[in-house]
């Protein structure tokens, strides 16, 4: 007769019921009952991503989430959503992530985030706990979604810490460092064109470390997501600014010479702009012609990468014909 004292499944909580006790769980967090408020939280969280996402046999309600993000932003759990991250067990995170994603989804809770930005401070400088540095970025590159949201991380004074993160010893997490960098320097063309121009001294200062860095996955991967912002036609004022600096030049001179093939031809797609530019000033001119003969060299002994087609050939060819043409004037 023991299936007389089997336990009855959890009642079917409604949005504001159970935002209610997903808040009181996360609260009772800082208690003597940890440990029991803590297995109250993994129950409620995915009661939560069950509200959100479905439990694979009923498909999610879009009222029911939709009154979920408003309760919980009006509780203020967002905000303990991301204070309390360091509490929770491995599983836990792993839930609160999809769940997440998903809230973010709806306006109420973006703008929740745009009126609590500490709460975007909070989870950038959380790149220095090992232990949940990877959730926390996984939670901002969500935020990076929104123009509104990515403008707030690129204008805070954080930003800056991402280029000391992308060279973090631990390589997860300098990945996922640079992977969150990324989108905020290409997610959104207009945002990110405004950004370059009233921040260019600072940030093209603290980018040039990143090109020159010692470490190779550095040098690779800052010197492609230059590549993938300088060159879009939203950032043509930028562009002709870069073009103009001695100091940028060099850089990529250097960077030709790499011993690395993926990173001369990344380089490359940056030098020609500088050759190819018709208002050359003539500091840049003076520079092309003293070190003609060794950047000849280095263009014509180019590699082509996989996938590279004509047009690479044809490009490389134009750059050498006009430095040739510089050579002799």
């Amino acid at each position: 007769m023991s299936f007389l004292f089997k336990s009855s499944p959890r009642p079917k909580l409604t949005p504001s019921e159970l935002a209610k006790a997903i808040k009181e769980s996360f609260l009772a967090l800082d208690t003597c009952t940890f440990a029991k408020a803590l297995e109250e939280v993994q129950k409620n969280i995915l009661s939560m991503r069950q509200m959100l996402s479905g439990d694979g046999e009923v498909e999610p309600n879009e009222d029911h989430i939709s009154q979920l993000a408003v309760e919980i932003c009006k509780g203020d759990v967002l905000a303990l959503f991301i204070h309390k991250l360091p509490t929770l067990s491995w599983e836990a995170r792993k839930d609160l992530m999809h769940c997440w994603s998903s809230l973010l989804v709806q306006n109420c809770c973006v703008e929740y985030i745009e009126n609590n930005l500490e709460l975007v401070d909070f989870l950038v400088i959380c790149y220095n706990n090992k232990e949940i540095a990877l959730s926390c970025g996984s939670m901002l590159r969500e935020c990076i979604k929104h123009p509104t949201l990515a403008k707030c991380i690129l204008e805070s004074n954080s930003f800056e810490l991402f280029f000391k993160y992308v060279e973090l010893p631990n390589f997860d997490i300098a990945s996922d460092a640079l992977a969150t960098f990324k989108d905020l320097l290409t997610k959104h063309e207009t945002v990110v064109s405004e950004f370059l121009i009233s921040h260019y001294d600072q940030f093209f200062e603290l980018y040039e470390k990143l090109l020159t860095s010692p470490n190779y996955v550095t040098r690779r991967q800052s010197l492609k997501i230059l590549s993938d912002f300088l060159l879009e036609s939203q950032n043509l004022q930028t562009m002709k600014r870069y073009i103009l600096e001695v100091r940028f030049l060099n850089i990529m001179m250097t960077l030709l010479k790499d011993t690395s093939k993926n990173i001369q031809i990344s380089a490359f797609h940056i030098f020609k702009v500088f050759v190819a530019n018709p208002n050359k000033p003539r500091e840049i001119i003076n520079v092309l012609i003293d070190n003609h003969e060794e950047l000849l060299m280095s263009l014509q002994n180019l590699p082509m990468s996989k996938g590279e087609d004509d047009q690479f050939e044809e490009e490389k060819d134009l750059i050498i014909k006009e430095m040739e043409k510089l050579s002799g004037i």
